[in-house]
């Protein structure tokens, strides 16, 4: 039996999350292709500067919140569903929280695309990061709201899932996945408070005209609360991922339990205090509270390093179940030949790389280096564009076919295509970081000024710009393989004629090795909450006390 024997409900629902991510990706992916073609002179004629930024904001808000937050809410229903064994609670809350997350989804977009449009009042130009000075059409922030809302009920089903079972199981440990599945989403509600209220409270009046003016720094600030959190948001499911699935595959069993909780009870109390790392230039935050930030960011490596630990001893464990041997032969026998264990392997070996990139980001001093250069988006794709990207493309390899009942399809195709990733992103991300040593820009269409030269540490600019070209091209190939695959395995694929093998072993040392306080979610929560409250209370009120829409500004619009 497979998963949509099992749980038909469950299935349609993770299907329709899936099916709405992959366009989000395609239609990004391009967008990422000519932004990389445009900004490094190899075709200027496609779109021009000005809609350069349209491109990129589509890119940003596509990939980054579109295509993560539908597959993390399609991956979370399965791990819900198959760890308690158990269906959603009622079908027609789980249905109405994916169209009010596809419902602002397409405002957004509406909003965006309008750019492309010579004369029309629809525009959304703001990038990823939406705060002040630059500003959206009203439909671009309600759509955003709304994506948000549905993500937060989302979350509200699956806790409804694991009450109605702990009435079932009062005495038993919750099951991983939804433990991954649970804590995920605290840490999301924590950290979008700051997002929903720069967005209701300050953005959306402001769009409508209700507010003439806008200080850009309690926005910007409400919107690092969030923005930073976010990343881990997109990269604890692929934690999930790691944890519970890529033991398997590697032929053995998960090393720790209890390790994984603890690093996911981390990220929770930690993730959301750091947001001022990115407000390091900003004169009005004290260097006291940036300080507390690069504490905190800091601290966010002990998870990390936890994962790297758990991880590589559950693969070893599964390489020497298969014969492996030795302190490093047992690598070669780690089942490279299949998509979504290469997949998931390769991302995170990038995403090693990308903290050690990530540090230099932390750090106060030397942050300045690189703020506000290209080397931060060559750190984002190492970490979101691959160690959380390539997961989930590698995962949907095995996913799909438990969701479809069919066979995967181009085999072939689907084992080329992490590593026709790996390589792409690779190039891309290096010459990204070499560039932002040499000073080059981000966020720009034009990032060479009259009358002055860069000049590269490394190489020559020349070679830097031909190296993200050609990065982009051969990311934009692997991502047409991986949704020719799916897509053809989806609609195409023959009827399985056995199911995809979904059962996970048993941890190695499982919950009954760990103290029962790593399962109290309210004693972790309000460690979370106290912890925001240390970092964001003072500068907020602050804030506030200035004015909230602007300094010397009344606090209620005029």
């Amino acid at each position: 039996m497979t998963f949509i024997d099992n749980y038909p409900k469950s299935a349609k629902i993770a299907k329709a999350n899936f099916l709405v991510a992959f366009i989000a990706l395609a239609i990004g992916g391009l967008f990422g292709l000519i932004q990389a073609l445009h900004r490094t002179g190899w075709a200027r004629n496609i779109i021009s500067s000005a809609e350069y930024y349209t491109m990129l904001t589509g890119h940003g808000v596509l990939l980054a919140l579109v295509f993560t937050t539908f597959f993390i809410a399609g991956l979370f229903v399965w791990g819900v569903t198959r760890s308690l064994d158990r269906e959603p609670e009622n079908m027609a809350f789980s249905w109405s929280w994916f169209w009010i997350m596809l419902i602002g989804t397409l405002m957004a977009t509406v909003a965006i695309l309008g750019g492309f449009v010579e004369g029309s009042s629809i525009r959304a130009a703001v990038l990823y990061t939406f705060y002040p000075p630059m500003q959206a059409h009203p439909l671009f922030y309600i759509g955003a709201a709304l994506l948000i809302i549905g993500s937060w009920m989302a979350g509200a089903d699956w806790f409804r899932s694991y009450l109605a079972w702990r009435k079932e199981h009062p005495d038993e440990r919750i099951p991983l996945q939804t433990y991954m599945t649970l804590f995920t989403m605290l840490m999301w509600y924590v950290c979008t408070v700051g997002v929903a209220l720069e967005v209701v409270v300050l953005l959306i009046p402001w769009s409508l005209g209700w507010v003439n003016q806008i200080d850009p720094l309690l926005p910007r600030t409400l919107f690092w609360y969030f923005g930073h959190a976010v990343v881990y948001f997109w990269l604890l499911p692929a934690y999930f991922v790691w944890y519970s699935i890529l033991p398997k595959l590697s032929g053995g069993r998960l090393f720790s339990d209890s390790m994984a909780r603890i690093v996911f009870i981390i990220f929770l109390i930690l993730s959301t205090p750091v947001g001022y790392h990115h407000q390091y230039a900003d004169p009005g935050i004290t260097v006291g509270f940036k300080f507390y930030a690069m504490a905190t960011t800091l601290l966010l490596l002990l998870p990390s390093l936890l994962t790297l630990f758990t991880v590589v001893a559950s693969m070893e464990h599964g390489a020497k179940q298969r014969g492996g041997k030795g302190y490093f032969a047992w690598l070669g026998k780690l089942p490279w030949g299949e998509p979504a264990f290469a997949g998931c392997a390769l991302a995170g070996i990038m995403f090693a790389a990308g903290g050690f990139s990530g540090i230099i980001n932390a750090a106060m001093n030397i942050n300045i280096l690189v703020h506000n250069t290209i080397w931060v988006p060559g750190h984002f794709h190492l970490t979101v564009g691959t160690a959380v990207a390539l997961t989930f493309m590698a995962i949907s390899y095995w996913l799909v076919p438990q969701l479809t009942g069919r066979k995967l399809k181009n085999k072939t195709l689907a084992l080329i295509q992490p590593y026709l990733w790996f390589l792409g992103m690779t190039l891309m991300s290096n010459a990204m970081h070499r560039g932002g040593l040499a000073g080059i820009p981000r966020r720009t269409a034009e990032p060479n000024y009259s009358q002055f030269d860069f000049e590269a540490v490394f190489g020559t600019i020349s070679e830097i710009k031909w190296q993200i070209a050609i990065g982009g091209i051969l990311l934009t190939v692997s991502l047409v393989f991986f949704l020719w695959v799916i897509f053809n395995s989806w609609f195409r694929g023959e009827r399985a004629d056995k199911p995809v093998d979904d059962f996970i072993p048993a941890a190695l040392s499982g919950p009954e090795h760990a103290p029962k306080i790593l399962d109290n979610i309210k004693l972790w929560v309000l460690l979370a909450i106290a912890l925001v409250l240390i970092a964001y209370s003072v500068p907020l009120a602050e804030m506030v006390m200035d004015g909230l829409f602007s300094p010397g500004a009344p606090t209620i619009p005029v």
